[in-house]
């Protein structure tokens, strides 16, 4: 890695960079990331920064996967062989101002054709569910608008889900990723010794013996991952809410839920793996993976994100620390 010409901060359990993401990762060895998952900048929609660096300062959809082909490049060569990259995105509303005319783009398509032409298979995919009232409310969109129905359904539409699409580098795995789920991530499913004791209940009134409870633990949060739609995840689970920034600090726009990351993060690496998020932003994606006891690698182009994702990857660094300690 270049030492002196950025900011850094590597530590055993992390390392993170105030740098470009494309020029950090053509320093990283071949085959040597375990997974990676983040939010990639949402071409145009957000402009995050000035710096013609900023893959969101783009004028178009055209320049931005432009720039987005060099790293999607390079997670293809640093992934180990049968290895996973996930994002997080959405399909992204058009404006009569900027497109001419008010729809949908098929942003999330663009992405998965982008890393498609870069050899990737297309894994899997899953949508996760987002209040429409809650968007109607921070948008104000058109086609989410109650008066529009009344007034002409036919611009009415239905709200734009989150996705989080999961790419596959070719390859056998060298590692088996194992074991089963020993706990549910998110809403609505109760996978205690107590809930167990019903469904035994339940299985033997039937005249059936039940799973043993590790298989009927882990069986259960599995049939709720392996769901294409996440219904599940809470919104408000995100390492914004949780820092309980100040209001005159800067608040990232677009910050991942450490639901979704965990989720990724717990069916496609092993404790100890490394994880890397070329958009680290203020450090979710390491911030979850160092508390399931992953190693993380981050790149973080604005200063004042990098700064924040220091502060709570080191906070993470305790919290397991003292984990291990109650």
């Amino acid at each position: 890695m270049p030492a002196n010409t950025i900011e850094q901060v590597i530590e055993p359990e992390f390392a993170i960079y105030n740098a470009d993401c494309v020029e950090i990762t053509r320093y990283m060895p071949d085959n040597s990331v375990h997974y990676s998952i983040f939010s990639p900048p949402f071409a145009s929609l957000y402009t995050y920064s000035n710096s013609d660096r900023d893959m969101g300062n783009c004028s178009s959809d055209t320049e931005f996967f432009g720039h987005f082909h060099f790293l999607i490049r390079e997670l293809y060569r640093v992934i180990m062989p049968g290895r996973l990259v996930s994002f997080h995105c959405m399909n992204l509303p058009t404006s009569k101002a900027h497109h001419g005319y008010i729809g949908i783009r098929d942003f999330r398509g663009d992405l998965i054709r982008a890393f498609e032409a870069e050899g990737w298979i297309y894994h899997s995919e899953v949508c996760i569910w987002k209040d429409p009232v809650i968007a109607q409310q921070r948008t104000k969109a058109l086609g989410l608008l109650h008066k529009q129905i009344v007034k002409d359904s036919a611009m009415s539409r239905q709200g734009i889900p989150d996705y989080l699409i999961t790419m596959r580098k070719p390859g056998v795995n060298p590692e088996a990723i194992t074991g089963e789920f020993e706990e549910f991530i998110g809403e609505g499913l109760d996978v205690s010794c107590a809930a167990y004791d019903q469904h035994v209940a339940k299985v033997r009134a039937n005249g059936r013996e039940p799973w043993p409870f590790k298989m009927w633990r882990s069986v259960s949060v599995w049939q709720k991952y392996a769901s294409p739609v996440w219904m599940d995840i809470n919104p408000n689970n995100t390492l914004q809410y949780r820092s309980a920034r100040e209001e005159k600090d800067e608040k990232h726009i677009c910050p991942l839920q450490l639901d979704v990351i965990a989720r990724g993060v717990e069916l496609w690496s092993n404790p100890g793996d490394i994880v890397f998020s070329p958009f680290a932003g203020i450090g979710s994606e390491g911030y979850q993976s160092i508390k399931m006891g992953r190693q993380f690698v981050g790149v973080e182009l604005k200063n004042i994100y990098y700064k924040s994702a220091v502060s709570n990857l080191r906070i993470a660094v305790q919290e397991s620390f003292d984990d291990l300690l109650a």
